[in-house]
């Protein structure tokens, strides 16, 4: 079986190594490319246990095995890297990854950030996400928005949020 990620090897080559604990991803794009597949694979233990610390109390295992259950998983393309090397200890990931979900083709267009931890594994920290119609050709035309300078501070996606329900701001207003 080819790999889900998209690499010309076989999924037990390429991603199922890592996911299993067989192996440590060396770079931060294998990183990213082993959590597309481990949502293919609805790899559970694998993503929460490859996002940083700080992010995994967060974590909602069923929502994400229904979300990952629900999905039909198409296909990933890396659009760049910057850094991200056995060599560093940070990385970025620019990705599409295609999806069939509710009968919509869609793709997630997001900027990944990777940490090396001082044990020497990478984690997934934190992106920004977009979804977009499967038809939208963001993969072709990647170019970064306009600089955007706040003029008030930045609501975090683990922050209250601010419209006073009582919820992080990612399960709230920034849903």
């Amino acid at each position: 079986m080819a790999c889900p990620c998209g690499n010309k090897q076989t999924y037990q080559e390429c991603c199922e190594p890592f996911i299993l604990g067989k192996s440590l991803p060396e770079t931060a794009e294998q990183l990213m490319r082993s959590r597309y597949s481990a949502y293919t694979v609805v790899a559970l233990d694998y993503l929460r246990d490859s996002l940083a610390p700080e992010g995994r109390k967060d974590f909602d295992a069923a929502a994400t095995r229904k979300w990952a259950e629900s999905t039909k998983w198409k296909k990933l393309s890396i659009l760049s890297t910057q850094k991200g090397t056995s060599n560093d200890s940070k990385g970025t990931v620019e990705f599409c990854a295609f999806f069939e979900t509710n009968g919509d083709d869609l793709q997630l267009h997001e900027v990944a950030e990777f940490r090396k931890e001082k044990d020497g594994h990478w984690v997934y920290v934190d992106g920004d996400a977009h979804t977009h119609p499967a038809n939208e050709n963001v993969e072709e035309s990647h170019s970064r928005p306009e600089t955007f300078v706040r003029t008030e501070a930045k609501v975090g996606r683990n922050d209250p949020c601010s419209c006073g329900s009582g919820k992080k701001f990612k399960k709230c207003c920034g849903a």
